[in-house]
């Protein structure tokens, strides 16, 4: 049997603390799984989902996008996965009746932990202007209230349509077609807050904002570099290829303010030797400080540049443009410099080196660590500019590695949900449905939220997420959305922006990737594209958490023939009776997709191209990869400060929160803490357990301050501190960004720690 929700929320005033772990996964995460899928789903009911999760004729994990190998375990999911699948097959429900008895004021008040305890959503839900309570609604009325609010409008473009990267290619295409029939090219998404520095940076030096490898280079490196990323809880499968990696022989470098216990060993639990003794696998770890990034691979780029041999001029020469401005700006790179931005020791840098010149065949992999700083373009340039130096883009076991976070997130991008399409993509949409696309570019996530603040925007509707737990400056982001007309949310379960609405504000219920999608033509399937480029078929097997749900393209076509009316020549009835007439359409569309739907029919899926990694083609300004040679920059922080990183905890998926332990930290019973090393902590007189505000400082002179967290000594990088978000999102500025991709700075803010109002 399944266990109840949680009546009240826990109370997490007195997080406990004990030393971090040195080891991830093993048999404590197995029971942890298990444990957590039995309470949502019961044990029948785990049995029959784990088993489906991630095989050929399985449904894609909800969760992150790490790829999946060709030959597949019967549990082939990590821990995290089987959280997310339990969350979502759980046998909860939040039903009419549960919205009766909790007035929204009240849903304002509870934690995200609380709200995604309450189960699987069951009706459509409508909040009506002046109300107190959601109330149930037809899905006719719904999407005539969202028809009229988007016909009252003086604009499209006063319309945000944002999209979380769970969405499948089918409902994303739809989506983004809709959205620019409608006449906007308002369509945000989470890439916006993550991966965007990424996408700006490789689509400018190599053609393409995607990676260079897939799975199997991974195995056949001789280096693999992890930078900025922590594997063992946000990508755990990951772990898994670098186990393999390494007994193939790969080395692998770490570059980390934190160490994260599954960089330092994994004990795989698919075999008898990882539930014992497990396998190392770090063979050097960099703890770099916070935003030292850019600073350390410009120096590594100056001595290799400085080693005889070292580079490969033949590649340089065929394949390349900007060199020299290039090799300029690496050769001036200074040591004293680097070492006061990094924080590593001449040693260090000097071992690093050894191994990259060591290595033929070099992958450097990198998630938010490496994304989310005010520099995180030239940072990922620079990266870009290391590879390039010894040919190693272009040629197995060697590549661009940018580790996506959820399932579809990639794929999304690549159906065209863009604030900023390529007119190729707009021209060949006007081609295939006759009508004329708009050219002006959109809002991204930071840009709809001014627009929504100022007055600009007036409609919100997106497509899964949680917007106002993953979006920066929460009390600015929670304002502009209530400034809103219109509220609209496409989810499975219930979140914070459930909580906070417009004057009027609809729930609008989807199936799960677990649950079995029947339309008019038949049973469907939807497709995913991993983080390395491969797209296969996702199949739900369980039955619908309600009868009352709809699919998200049946949602997406429902509304588009409300809004759009007959004039629209496309033909959203049909889309929605078979999804291959939408593979059809894609496959016209985008390039890759040719005979979509007999690539899919694989049960392996197939991989997109990829010119670089093909052919050694950059399909650039100046059709070569592009060197680049931008300052390097380091964020400089005042005395009795700390730059403070906000992160996840392992019980966390971006915003849903599983639990409130981080057992590799050593956390448990509590998310409001913050890591500060002892040194700093001894300088600024920060006991071990008292508790601090932690305020930001921000050249606006506003005062964000996220009050009541407990001082954790903790081995972090000198000068930095982490804390979990979404609670910290508070201290990270709108304006905030990342240059060139305007994504949030989440991973570089300057903080002081108070002694806290409630200590």
């Amino acid at each position: 049997m399944a266990s109840k929700p949680p009546a009240s929320d826990p109370v997490q005033d007195a997080p406990q603390v004990a030393a971090p772990q040195h080891h991830a996964a093993g048999l404590p995460a197995v029971k942890h799984s298990l444990k957590m899928a039995r309470e949502q789903m019961g044990v029948k009911r785990t049995a029959l989902t784990l088993l489906r999760v991630n095989q050929k004729d399985g449904f894609d994990c909800p969760g992150c996008a790490w790829p999946e190998p060709e030959h597949r375990h019967a549990a082939e999911f990590c821990e995290n996965g089987a959280k997310a699948v339990a969350e979502e097959a759980t046998l909860r429900r939040v039903t009419p009746e549960f919205f009766a008895a909790h007035p929204v004021t009240d849903l304002a008040t509870r934690s995200g932990y609380w709200l995604g305890q309450q189960g699987r959503l069951t009706h459509p839900m409508l909040l009506d202007e002046g109300g107190t309570h959601y109330e149930p609604v037809t899905w006719e009325r719904a999407f005539d209230l969202i028809a009229d609010e988007l016909t009252a409008l003086d604009s499209p473009d006063e319309a945000v349509f944002y999209t979380s990267g769970r969405t499948s290619n089918e409902a994303a295409f739809l989506y983004q077609l809709f959205a620019r029939e409608f006449g906007t090219n308002n369509l945000p998404d989470c890439s916006n807050m993550c991966h965007e520095s990424s996408g700006s940076a490789l689509t400018e030096t190599i053609g393409i904002g995607k990676g260079s490898v897939l799975l199997e280079d991974l195995y056949k490196s001789d280096l693999i570099i992890v930078a900025g990323q922590n594997p063992g809880t946000n990508h755990p499968r990951m772990l898994s290829a670098l186990e393999k990696a390494k007994a193939g022989g790969a080395k692998i470098i770490s570059i980390n303010p934190l160490p994260e216990a599954g960089l330092e060993k994994f004990k795989n639990p698919q075999t008898p030797k990882g539930l014992t003794k497990g396998a190392a696998l770090n063979d050097l770890f960099l703890q770099i400080r916070l935003g030292g990034d850019q600073a350390l691979f410009r120096l590594l780029n100056k001595l290799i540049l400085a080693t005889e041999g070292a580079t490969d001029d033949a590649f340089i020469a065929e394949h390349t443009h900007g060199y020299e401005e290039f090799a300029k700006a690496a050769r001036d790179a200074d040591w004293d410099e680097t070492l006061a931005a990094t924080g590593l020791s001449r040693a260090d840098i000097e071992r690093t080196l050894e191994l990259v010149l060591a290595s033929k065949r070099t992958v450097v992999c990198w998630a938010m660590g490496l994304t989310q700083h005010k520099h995180s373009v030239p940072t990922i340039r620079e990266v870009v500019n290391f590879l390039l130096l010894r040919g190693n883009i272009g040629r197995p076991g060697a590549g661009v590695c940018p580790v996506r976070g959820h399932s579809n997130v990639q794929g999304d991008r690549t159906m065209g949900i863009f604030e900023r399409p390529a007119p190729a993509f707009l021209d060949a949409l006007e081609k295939e449905f006759g009508f004329a696309p708009p050219r002006e570019h959109g809002f991204d996530v930071v840009r709809a939220i001014r627009a929504l603040r100022d007055g600009q925007a007036k409609v919100f509707f997106a497509m899964g997420g949680n917007f106002v737990s993953a979006s920066p400056d929460t009390e600015v982001t929670e304002s502009a959305m209530r400034r809103a007309r219109l509220t609209v949310h496409v989810s499975t379960k219930l979140n914070r922006s459930h909580a906070v609405t417009g004057t009027r504000a609809l729930i609008l219920p989807t199936l799960g990737r677990t649950e079995r999608d029947l339309q008019g033509s038949g049973e469907q399937f939807v497709t995913v594209e991993d983080s390395m480029g491969m797209v296969h078929a996702s199949r739900g097997r369980l039955d619908p958490a309600s009868h009352h749900l709809l699919s998200e393209p049946a949602i997406v076509a429902r509304l588009a023939r409300r809004v759009l009316g007959t004039e629209s020549l496309t033909p959203w009835e049909e889309f929605e009776k078979d999804y291959a007439t939408v593979r059809d359409r894609i496959a016209r569309l985008i390039p890759g997709f040719e005979d979509f739907n007999e690539k899919v029919a694989d049960p392996s899926g197939f991989a997109l191209p990829h010119a670089p990694r093909d052919e050694r083609r950059f399909p650039t300004a100046t059709g070569k990869a592009n060197f680049t040679a931008a300052p390097v920059e380091y964020p400089r922080v005042p005395e009795g400060r700390l730059l403070l990183q906000t992160l996840r905890s392992h019980d966390q998926y971006n915003t849903t929160i599983y639990g409130l332990d981080d057992r590799y930290r050593g956390i448990r019973n509590g998310r409001r803490v913050v890591l500060v090393n002892a040194d700093d902590a001894k300088d600024l007189d920060l006991a071990e357990g008292s508790y601090v505000d932690l305020v930001s400082e921000w050249d606006d002179g506003v005062e964000r301050r996220a009050p009541g967290f407990r001082v954790v000594h903790y081995p972090t990088a000198r000068g930095c501190a982490a804390a979990y978000y979404p609670e910290t999102n508070v201290l990270v500025p709108l304006d905030a960004t990342a240059d060139t991709s305007n994504t949030p700075a989440s991973k570089s803010v300057v903080v002081r720690l108070e002694q806290s109002r409630t200590d």
